[in-house]
């Protein structure tokens, strides 16, 4: 049995020589959104960008599909508005058998206010724990940190990152590559 602390922190993929990726620095949106189009273009899949505000085109130049949390949503909303007309139609109709003024037992049109409040209440929480859930939160640590600039790209900087999981990820060649497509400053960055 090797208990060489070294062996073991690459058997569980940690320690200093453990690369999270390449990345790239750029000054404009638009350098960014060509050179993400042109890096996926020479093969590479697992991408990132890291920018200080929405840059429109981004997700289509690397390949980043849409969010299903819009779907999510309308599922979990659906789920409030049966939930409030299943309460309403239980309890006047199933539970307490009450007829006050003529007034019927389940009426539709008496639902729709505490309908319509479930449903926000559910869309609500659903968008809250859902976008949590898909973006991997709370996470108080990402390897992107470790580059020297990262400040800077809720600044004024937008950056490109080629991750070291991509099939066909080489430090080296990466690096070349963000430099062919107008990467003002690359870096290798330790996970």
């Amino acid at each position: 049995m090797n208990l060489d602390p070294k062996a073991i922190r690459e058997k569980l993929g940690i320690g200093d020589d453990k690369v999270y990726g390449v990345i790239g620095e750029f000054d404009d949106p638009h350098e960014l959104v060509q050179a993400g189009r042109r890096i996926r273009e020479m093969g590479y899949t697992k991408l990132d960008a890291m920018t200080p505000f929405p840059v429109h085109g981004i997700d289509e130049a690397l390949g980043i599909p849409r969010s299903i949390l819009g779907w999510i949503v309308i599922c979990v909303g659906l789920c409030g508005t049966a939930t409030a007309f299943l309460l309403i139609w239980y309890c006047g109709a199933i539970n307490d058998k009450f007829v006050i003024g003529g007034k019927p037992l389940f009426d539709f049109t008496f639902s729709i206010p505490i309908a319509f409040e479930l449903t926000i209440l559910f869309s609500a929480f659903a968008s809250f724990l859902g976008m949590w859930a898909l973006n991997g939160l709370p996470r108080l640590y990402h390897p992107a940190m470790n580059y020297r600039d990262a400040h800077r790209a809720s600044d004024d900087k937008f950056l490109l990152v080629i991750e070291a999981d991509d099939p066909k990820f080489e430090a080296q060649r990466a690096a070349e590559h963000l430099r062919s497509v107008g990467a003002e400053t690359v870096e290798v960055v330790e996970g």
